[in-house]
């Protein structure tokens, strides 16, 4: 009886709920948008369904789970905790639990909420110089990352993490030190949008394209709002910074991989120089905790100053002679392969290296203008011979359309060259023909074509209809992502079904009892309302409804009686 009146009281309250406050309770109880739901009262029996409370239970924060827990015990949810509770359907109005979220809760947890954990002390010195440092550490390796997956996505295996190989290809590049931090920092760079996802690679976003553009410090701040922002709700304090790292790990308390979740987000923050090894705030980001803006000023005076200049070197090297400014280290990476990263890197210059740069649009004149500017040093003579060497050998394979014939078509002066490319088994997936006017043509698209002739080491540039040279970008973006439906677009024929079937809800909860109890061939007290005004209750057998009509034996005449749903004012299910 008590469930029965919990699904009514819950069913009057979704009818005063709006589509919006509908749409996000169904979401969060994973509703599926082709539920078979006629009315409210199905909405609500099944949302007091033991697995469908189950489903809410994970998402409470502590302060909602100690209100349940308090409500439980006799003291009703006030305030805002009361309302919260009441939009996830786990309370009435009155702030008391549903019988079912009551056994559901103590099956989750049967000894109550554990207790919070109180905060420790404040970081001394020394470890806020080691956050600093992390802070430092951490953004370059998210750069390199990035980086790394500019060159060539980086896979991901069924589950969506990282596959072995690809942890190992960023340890081997520098980009970081363990398999783990791999995972961690690839995780990160997804969760504030610098990476973004298809089915089976990371690829960098349009956003981690220009975050790489940024000076570290910006870099850093821009990073360090959003995973502030990306933190779970639990973890998020009423000012919109988030609660003491301490209470993570039981803010959720009714999520099995509350504490596994809790460590991963404050592994990310030490990452990034949010919080000590302790999880302490360190200094300059309590404006962020407390739900402001980081403050960098703090953080500037502890980070190494960034250098613009390198020392150009005969053995056709740079080196920077501290923290190379992230933008021309960008550029320098471009040109030349970095070999070594600490405060003061190393690159090595080569004509492949080189070539790959023209490739990509520099010219001959745009790498001495910017070597020559960043240099302390000059440019060395063995430099500039390579840079006019490989400039004067680039571009004699020339890669077109033809706006006539929609091909392809690879020009050269060059017949060995010409020769080479006609009968090079590695180009057989873009199949050149030779044409009586000593050019190859193909089918596939001159972007493609350009590609392979280049992975085959083939001096070739890209031109247009005009004849001048075009760069092209190699690197395949992540797709843009699309903002998630909004809850009220997906139930939107849902949410139609269940106010169509809203009409007088006493009627429709007398109708719905009458139909339980027919299906159940239960025995009820059925209060009639007679036509002189006066009431009798008979206790029926249900055996039928239909045509506004009740059908039952009675009990007591022991005589089939049929009664007008009209003249029923109360229905009780005798025990």
């Amino acid at each position: 009886m008590a469930e029965t009146s919990a699904q009514r009281a819950l069913a009057v309250s979704l009818g005063a709920r709006s589509d919006h406050e509908l749409a996000h309770l169904f979401a969060e109880r994973h509703v599926s948008p082709s539920a078979t739901w006629r009315d409210m009262f199905d909405a609500a029996e099944a949302l007091l369904e033991p697995v469908s409370v189950a489903r809410a239970l994970p998402a409470l924060t502590r302060r909602e789970s100690d209100a349940l827990f308090a409500a439980i015990a006799g003291t009703p949810a006030t305030g805002e905790v009361r309302d919260d509770l009441i939009a996830r359907a786990l309370v009435g109005d009155d702030g008391r639990p549903f019988p079912s979220v009551i056994d559901a809760v103590r099956d989750a947890l049967p000894e109550g909420v554990p207790a919070a954990v109180t905060p420790s002390h404040t970081p001394s010195a020394a470890e806020t110089a080691a956050a600093s440092e992390a802070a430092f550490t951490y953004a370059a390796s998210v750069a390199d990352i990035l980086l790394q997956t500019l060159e060539a996505p980086l896979g991901r295996i069924g589950s969506g993490s990282l596959g072995a190989t690809e942890r190992r290809r960023l340890v081997d590049a520098g980009a970081v030190s363990t398999p783990a931090d791999a995972d961690l920092l690839v995780g990160l760079a997804a969760d504030v949008g610098l990476l973004g996802a298809n089915d089976r690679a990371w690829l960098v976003s349009s956003a981690g394209r220009e975050w790489l553009r940024l000076p570290t410090l910006e870099r850093w701040q821009h990073t360090a709002v959003a995973l502030r922002d990306a933190l779970p709700r639990a973890y998020r304090s009423a000012d919109g910074g988030w609660i003491p790292v301490d209470e993570w790990a039981g803010a959720t308390p009714f999520d099995p991989e509350g504490a596994d979740r809790a460590a991963l987000w404050a592994r990310r923050l030490r990452r990034w120089g949010l919080v000590d090894a302790a999880g302490r705030t360190a200094p300059w980001a309590e404006p962020l905790a407390r739900g402001g803006d980081v403050d960098t000023s703090a953080l500037r005076e502890l980070l190494p100053p960034e250098v613009d200049r390198v020392y150009l070197q005969n053995d056709l090297t740079a080196i920077a002679p501290g923290p190379l400014a992230p933008h021309l280290d960008v550029r320098l990476r471009s040109i030349a392969v970095r070999e070594s990263r600490a405060q003061a890197s190393s690159y090595r210059f080569s004509a492949a290296s080189i070539g790959a740069a023209i490739t990509a649009g520099e010219t001959a004149d745009s790498l001495r203008d910017f070597l020559s500017g960043i240099s302390l040093t000059g440019l060395p003579q063995p430099l500039a011979y390579v840079i006019e060497r490989t400039s004067a050998e680039h571009g004699r394979v020339r890669v077109m359309s033809d706006p006539a014939t929609h091909l392809t078509r690879v020009v050269t002066d060059d017949e060995t060259l010409l020769r080479s490319m006609e009968i090079d088994q590695s180009l057989r997936s873009i199949a050149l023909s030779r044409t009586d006017d000593d050019e190859l043509v193909s089918h596939v698209s001159s972007d493609v074509v350009f590609w392979a002739l280049t992975d085959a080491h083939y001096p070739a540039v890209a031109v247009d209809a005009d004849g001048r040279p075009r760069a092209l970008e190699r690197a395949k973006l992540a797709p843009g992502t699309r903002p998630p439906a909004e809850p009220a677009d997906v139930y939107t024929d849902l949410l139609r079904r269940l106010h169509e079937g809203v009409g007088d809800s006493d009627a429709a909860w007398l109708e719905r009892e009458l139909d339980q109890a027919v299906r159940a061939r239960a025995v009820i007290d059925v209060t009639v309302r007679l036509p002189d005004g006066s009431a009798r209750v008979f206790r029926l057998e249900a055996t039928g409804l239909g045509g506004g009509r009740l059908r039952g034996r009675d009990r007591g005449a022991d005589v089939e009686r049929t009664v007008p749903l009209s003249h029923i004012d109360g229905v009780v299910p005798v025990e």
